[in-house]
């Protein structure tokens, strides 16, 4: 039986049905998955039954794994599991996943663990709908701009409130990173065209601190816009996989002191390309350790 892909908003987001996540995989379903990914950019599955074992494996159809995470260690017990838990950081800013490095992952799955009695959702935005949005002047800036992303300071919160947060934070700086990617990239499998900033952001080359600080915030209100969001509310028992090269995402922190947890599972990315052709760059860090450079995943 084909998946049920069901639309959540008219621009981001779909939840599927009719697919055994516990069932080995085949081709059908997988390349459907995949289409679904490619239209809808996030997808959700609800009533799941995987432990980290399951997410490792289903993360798998879709491509080789990356570790963790290239500073933070892994999940207990596990290789690729990274736990996203409200007790060690609260990642409340909108960011693409590890974009400090030259091949960022190509897809992100959240599973949750820990669920609040309110808030905490994920919110996962549309870069590809909001490089659409720009005005024509905008969009033929875009297209020649090269943006530096590092992992070099707290994009989370502006101070870390316990000693967990506090080494969290020393931990996610220990080795620094900096790539430089295009500010349009081309998607891989689609062609389209995408913002590909965030919150490790950090310069654009060949200007100013200030000047490229206005234009990324600038960049980033179109992505942020909010016909380009799904707003995920998490129930037990669920997982998330969205596209990392053509969404940024956000969890929000309205929850109090409730507990939260989801497990993070990546797959391997390609090294990103710009409408020119010319490929990110790696200026500080090797990140070799964390996630091989794959050719483009089908």
């Amino acid at each position: 039986m084909s998946p049920s892909i069901r639309k959540l908003t008219g621009r981001i987001g779909a939840v599927v049905e009719g697919v055994d996540l516990t069932a080995p995989p085949d081709y059908a379903t997988v390349t459907a998955l995949r289409d679904a990914l490619n239209e809808h950019k996030a997808i959700a599955f609800t009533d799941v039954s995987l432990d980290n074992a399951g997410q490792e494996r289903v993360a798998g159809w879709f491509g080789e794994l990356t570790i963790a995470h290239p500073n933070i260690p892994a999940a207990d017990g596990t290789t690729n599991v990274l736990a996203v838990d409200s007790a060690t950081s609260k990642a409340n800013e909108w960011h693409t996943d590890v974009t400090f490095v030259v091949n960022p992952p190509q897809l992100t799955s959240l599973r949750s663990i820990v669920t609040t009695p309110y808030g905490g959702q994920t919110l996962i935005a549309n870069a590809g709908a909001a490089y659409r949005d720009l005005p024509q002047a905008l969009r033929s800036l875009a297209d020649t701009l090269r943006v530096v992303h590092t992992n070099q300071y707290d994009y989370a919160r502006s101070e870390a409130t316990t000693a967990q947060r506090q080494e969290y934070d020393r931990v996610f700086v220990s080795t620094p990173y900096e790539a430089e990617h295009p500010v349009v990239r081309v998607h891989p499998l689609t062609g389209e065209r995408g913002l590909f900033i965030g919150g490790f952001a950090k310069r654009i080359a060949g200007l100013s601190n200030g000047d490229s600080a206005e234009l990324l915030r600038l960049f980033q209100s179109y992505v942020t816009r909010p016909e380009n969001i799904l707003s995920w509310t998490w129930s037990p028992n669920q997982l998330l996989i969205f596209d990392n090269r053509i969404t940024q995402h956000y969890a929000v922190d309205n929850y109090d002191d409730h507990p939260r947890r989801l497990n993070r599972v990546t797959i391997a990315g390609e090294v990103p390309t710009g409408i020119d052709g010319r490929r990110s760059e790696q200026l500080l860090g090797d990140a070799s350790h964390y996630s091989s450079v794959l050719a483009v995943a089908a």
